[in-house]
């Protein structure tokens, strides 16, 4: 599959129309679940339903021109991107009609969080951390990017970085310890 994937998404990028539903057909189940692991953190009643952020993730991807599509990762951790993004902005609109609060202590590792306005403020928050982190490891925010946002596994975040597993599992570590510092500072 992963050739596969690869090789619908350059007919794609080459002008080939019926590449593109055939890529539909082979990536959505597995954007579905990276959708579904992002929107499990969600609080049950939130209105971007998963099948919209799939949607919604989807016609952006197909919409990079300026990509060069280099295998299946390439194209999850680049969903993973667009997933964060739909999400944050999703939450600055949230919060642009609401006052109050300020960004809530969290755990990465298993963010739950039931009130729409603090789940808002922690992925603005987060935003901006994560972009901090980026000008000073950008390596380390990607790992957090795609295991937190894409719900990626150490293996396939080594790949794509072309880095072990154990790299990864340290990036993973301190990022949490900087996050956490860097949240906790901002509330």
């Amino acid at each position: 599959m992963d050739e596969n994937v690869t090789q619908l998404l350059r007919k794609y990028q080459q002008g080939n129309a019926q590449a593109e539903e055939r890529l539909w057909d082979a990536v959505y189940d597995e954007l579905r679940t990276l959708a579904s692991h992002r929107m499990r953190r969600e609080r049950s009643d939130h209105t971007l339903s998963t099948t919209a952020l799939v949607h919604e993730c989807y016609l952006k991807l197909i919409d990079q021109t300026q990509v060069q599509w280099e295998s299946r990762l390439h194209f999850y951790a680049m969903a993973s991107r667009i997933m964060r993004n739909i999400l944050v902005d999703y939450a600055r609109r949230r919060t642009a009609q609401k006052r109050g609060g300020g960004a809530p202590h969290f755990n990465l590792e298993n963010v739950q969080l039931s009130d729409s306005e603090e789940t808002a403020h922690l992925f603005i928050a987060l935003d901006a951390a994560l972009s901090q982190l980026a000008e000073m490891d950008e390596r380390m925010a990607k790992v957090v990017e795609y295991r937190f946002f894409g719900g990626m596994t150490e293996k396939e975040i080594a790949e794509l970085l072309d880095v072990s597993a154990r790299t990864v599992r340290r990036d993973w570590r301190k990022a949490k310890g900087w996050l956490a510092r860097a949240l906790d500072e901002d509330s």
